[in-house]
């Protein structure tokens, strides 16, 4: 009985789990390999400088509203001191984009 066993291989040393191993193995390696790819490095800096230009928009045009809000409720220019602060947030946020885009995206 006992050289039944000694005969048996090991739970876990089945010849699908060392092929499911393998190819798992494998699967990694390709993911590793496309993740490490100069392209999608390319692409993350892209993506990120894009939110940077958006969150610069967004940023610029909603700061000046604000601020142009504060102004028109504490000295009753309205609409004015709006207007002038959202046109001037514009001013900042397009001046932003265009230095940005002049250090060549860093």
């Amino acid at each position: 009985m006992n050289d039944d066993q000694s005969d048996m291989t090991p739970i876990g040393e089945d010849a699908r789990t060392r092929s499911l191993d393998a190819r798992l193995k494998a699967a990694r390696e390709r993911e590793e390999g496309k993740s490490s790819s100069p392209d999608s490095e390319g692409s993350d800096a892209s993506y990120r400088e894009g939110n940077r230009v958006l969150a610069d928009l967004l940023g610029g045009i909603l700061g000046g509203l604000f601020l142009g809000w504060v102004i028109d409720q504490f000295a009753g220019t309205r609409p004015w001191g709006l207007l002038v602060m959202m046109f001037f947030g514009i001013f900042v946020a397009f001046r932003n984009i265009v230095r940005r885009s002049g250090q060549g995206g860093g």
